[in-house]
């Protein structure tokens, strides 16, 4: 597949390796244009509609999470370029799809845009599809822990579990809600062999309740209640992957 990409980075000599690595090495890369600033790359963005968009973090009048928050919308993947470590978290959590260190590894860079062309190769087969995931291993039961004792559950009823702080919220088909003094990594390793997936650092999602995806930014899910979902792009890949 071909990618469509632009650069913005303030530095002209990180722009100018950058775009010398994209064409010796990642051939399939078509670099559609650079910008200094998160003015000029806000109009690059919106005038090229790019596949990727190799973003630096720190930038003159702002940086790359303000670009990003100006995108509410996106449909482009983001790899973050960076000098320092602290921002890859920030990266991963403002929806990047990866994230390089300055200077650039090329290895790591052809690494980068493969796992994007991986995620758009994924996508364009199932955005907006009706979905059928390729396993359907829900059956059996998990208990629940309760104050006055437990509850058991049949994991077929599980549409999804959402994160609240040290709790966890399990939504079920019949439309209810149990809140249990559980983590959310706890039920990711209580339903490790059932069809569930860690979709974002918020949701776990049964696989064969959802019916649609949308990608965008970092794309969602729709679940069969019609309840939307985030995901992130760290976990979109392999989310993908259930589909295939």
């Amino acid at each position: 597949m071909e990618l469509t990409a632009i650069i913005v980075e303030d530095e002209a000599n990180s722009r100018e390796i950058l775009s010398n690595y994209l064409k010796k090495y990642c051939p399939s890369v078509t670099l559609l244009g650079e910008a200094a600033n998160i003015k000029d790359g806000l109009e690059l963005i919106g005038a090229q509609a790019p596949h990727l968009v190799f973003l630096d973090v720190e930038m003159p009048f702002g940086n790359a999470f303000d670009l990003l928050e100006q995108i509410p919308h996106r449909t482009f993947e983001t790899v973050f370029v960076t000098a320092y470590e602290q921002y890859a978290k920030d990266a991963l959590n403002h929806h990047a799809a990866y994230y390089l260190m300055k200077p650039i590894n090329i290895d790591e860079l052809i690494k980068a845009v493969a796992h994007v062309t991986e995620i758009k190769q994924r996508e364009e087969k199932l955005d907006n599809a009706v979905l059928t995931p390729n396993s359907k291993n829900v059956m059996g039961k998990i208990t629940l822990p309760q104050q006055d004792g437990f509850e058991i559950l049949n994991v077929t009823d599980i549409l999804y579990c959402k994160a609240d702080d040290n709790y966890t919220e399990i939504f079920l088909g019949n439309g209810r809600k149990i809140l249990v003094s559980k983590t959310l990594k706890y039920f990711e390793r209580a339903l490790a062999n059932f069809s569930f997936a860690r979709i974002h650092k918020s949701y776990l999602v049964n696989v064969n309740e959802v019916v649609r995806y949308h990608s965008g930014k970092g794309g969602s899910v729709v679940v069969y209640n019609g309840k939307e979902l985030l995901v992130s792009a760290s976990k979109k890949k392999d989310f993908l992957a259930y589909f295939e």
